[in-house]
């Protein structure tokens, strides 16, 4: 991999981690577009569980409580997940095409 592209990579990755960092104490406390227009329509009668539990939901992790820092620490985690899978699935492809 070039040089240039090492570095478009790191720095791109670091304001991504830089946003993760600030977004949970620069968002709103009030649910968005989506969301509240989901709770104004939905039918009570409608189950509301997952089927599946999302291991951090609503951008926390359970553990750490409801604090912009458990928020903040979630989306970083996040954040290198998508990472890595886009790159790894960047090299795989790479590799198929050589």
């Amino acid at each position: 991999m070039e040089t240039k592209t090492k570095q478009f990579m790191i720095v791109g990755l670091i304001i991504a981690i830089l946003i993760a960092v600030l977004a949970p104490f620069l968002a709103s406390t009030n649910p968005d577009g989506l969301e509240s227009t989901a709770e104004k329509i939905l039918n009570p009668g409608v189950e509301e569980e997952a089927i599946i539990e999302s291991p951090m939901p609503d951008y926390i992790i359970p553990s750490l409580g409801e604090d912009p820092i458990s928020g903040a620490i979630a989306i970083v985690i996040g954040v290198i997940i998508v990472f890595g899978l886009s790159y790894g699935l960047g090299y795989l492809l790479k590799k198929k095409k050589q």
